[in-house]
């Protein structure tokens, strides 16, 4: 099978550049995503000095080296490389952006805006989001008359499910980016720091005045992952692990609320609202617009994305009517 000139993955069908006469898979089809400009340049001017001292014999290395040397410069990633082959062919490897091999530590150089307490350790941050979103699950939660009927205990339980749904989509992602080796952490969000403080105002407002103001909203962090620049394969299953893990998560959860007897209501009830959080967390995240998963995904694979997306809000819809219809319910009354 022919492989894309750009990425080296073989595919099926192949279109042929008419600036720089390479193939390229669908991806990469077009110039600006296989810097055909910069493809026509290395081309050139391997014609130009193929005589050249420079020039490496590829008959007295592997099959694979670098047209011209490279750079020594640690910890940083290369710069333009072209490889070649013992048949005088050549194959571009797109230019990869610099980065440090740590960049997340505070002597990186690397400045990271919008974010709170760049450089502080992965731990601090998790610890401090958890916090957070925990405690706005308890302010969502809370209702006097759970504790009332002697459940008081529910409280907490969905405040963990809550935080849980949260930190499962996040570290979906980070897994996946680890996988591909990618450098990746949990950072706070500044911005989110903000729609989190407000959250917290809400909630206390909430507590005090026993008033139904609009839920409180936590996103105090995410998981920031390094190298995502393109539209590939490998961004596009980094993105599409969270709301995929939601999904699991919450079939598990599902499927608990069934299993658990009727006599221990309403723990079975609170297992299904427990789904019900992941549903609706991965299926706004499926929103194809602006940082959410759902924009990066749609452009990958748009299949991946239907099957997903629709996954998802069927079995919200499911869940809606299990927790909060009274036939559904009924579901988890004991008989």
């Amino acid at each position: 099978m022919p492989k894309c000139y750009h990425c080296g993955i073989e595919v099926s069908e192949v279109i042929k550049c008419g600036e720089c006469g390479q193939i390229y898979c669908n991806l990469h089809k077009n110039p600006i995503d296989h810097e055909c400009n910069i493809v026509k340049e290395a081309i050139n001017l391997q014609q130009a000095d193929i005589n050249s001292p420079n020039f490496i014999s590829f008959s007295q290395t592997s099959s694979y080296q670098t047209y011209y040397p490279q750079p020594q410069s640690s910890g940083t990633s290369t710069s333009h490389i072209i490889r070649g082959t013992t048949d005088g062919t050549y194959t571009w490897y797109r230019q990869e952006k610099q980065i440090p091999e740590n960049a997340f530590d505070p002597d990186s150089g690397i400045e990271f805006k919008g974010i709170f307490l760049s450089h502080k350790s992965e731990f601090l941050h998790l610890i401090i989001g958890s916090a957070l979103i925990f405690i706005i699950g308890l302010f969502n939660f809370y209702d006097p008359q759970l504790f009332l009927f002697g459940y008081g205990w529910a409280l907490f339980m969905l405040a963990g499910f809550y935080m849980t749904a949260f930190l499962f989509h996040e570290f979906g992602h980070r897994q996946t980016a680890l996988h591909f080796g990618l450098q990746t952490k949990f950072r706070l969000l500044t911005f989110g720091m903000l729609i989190t403080l407000v959250g917290l105002i809400s909630g206390l407002m909430k507590l005090f005045t026993n008033s139904s103001l609009l839920p409180s909203l936590a996103l105090p962090g995410a998981v920031v992952v390094l190298g995502l620049d393109k539209i590939d394969k490998r961004t596009g299953l980094c993105k599409t692990a969270g709301p995929l893990v939601n999904l699991v998560y919450g079939t598990i959860l599902l499927i608990f609320s069934f299993i658990v007897p009727q006599t221990l209501y309403p723990l079975n009830y609170f297992l299904g609202l427990a789904a019900y959080l992941n549903y609706m967390l991965g299926s706004f995240n499926m929103i194809p617009i602006g940082i959410l998963d759902g924009q990066n995904i749609w452009k990958w694979n748009k299949k991946v994305y239907i099957c997903l997306m629709s996954s998802l809000i069927a079995l919200l819809i499911i869940t809606i009517i299990l927790v909060y219809t009274p036939s559904g319910n009924a579901v988890y009354l004991p008989i």
